[in-house]
Order: structure tokens, then sequence, then C-alpha cells
């Protein structure tokens, strides 16, 4: 069965970077994201990645965020620079395995969730 595990979150200075990681297992070769989420607040599409590789961004990570995925390694990355103290949050990552393009940016549309890692961004 689908299994997704993030890892490589902490805690970091505004100005500084995290890569987090999803190790992924079973089918994960439709639509992939990352969500985050921080107290009271909605769950916020981070970057999604589709089958073929062609990405998006909010409009608040554009330019400082970079999603992929490794398909040697079966995980899908998020690199996080430039950080900002409105980036701490849960992150999650997730898996469609209904859609191979467009992929969603609402959280409904996903299927698989990973148990979240805590990213903290101190100014």
């Amino acid at each position: 069965q689908v299994q997704l595990v993030e890892s490589g979150g902490g805690s970091v200075q505004a100005g500084g970077s995290l890569r987090l990681s999803c190790a992924a297992s079973g089918y994960t070769d439709h639509c992939m994201a990352w969500f985050r989420q921080a107290p009271g607040k909605e769950r916020e599409g981070v970057a999604t990645i589709s089958l073929v590789r062609i990405t998006s961004y909010a409009d608040s990570v554009k330019g400082r965020f970079a999603i992929s995925k490794d398909s040697v390694k079966n995980t899908l990355d998020l690199q996080m620079n430039s950080l900002k103290p409105e980036d701490t949050a849960m992150y999650y990552c997730a898996l469609d395995t209904r859609t191979l393009y467009p992929c969603g940016r609402m959280p409904e549309a996903y299927n698989y969730w990973g148990q979240g890692t805590q990213v903290t961004v101190s100014s």
C-alpha cells in the first residue's frame, strides 16, 4: 500500500534553508504535492509536481522553494531557501492517485498523506 513519510523539518533562523524529504512506497507516479498548515490557519498548497515533473508553486514561495522527485530514491523533496517566519508550519507530503495533470492545489484533491514534519523559522 501507499506510504508517505516526511523528514527534514526543524528550527532555523530567518534567511536559512531546509530540505524536506518524503520517502514514498507503493503507487507514487501521479500528482504529488507539499502542503503546510499553521495553527488556526487553513491547509495551504505549497508546491505540486506532476508525473512528468511539471511544477507549480504558491505565490508566497515562488523563487524560494523548489519541489523535485528522485525516481531512484523514491523521494519527493522540497528545497526551502530564504526562509521567513511566516513559513513556520507543519509541512505535509501528499499524493493524488487519480490525476495526471493538472495537479490540484486544494487538499481535497489528494488521497494519501504523510504524517507531517514541523518547520519553525525564527526572526
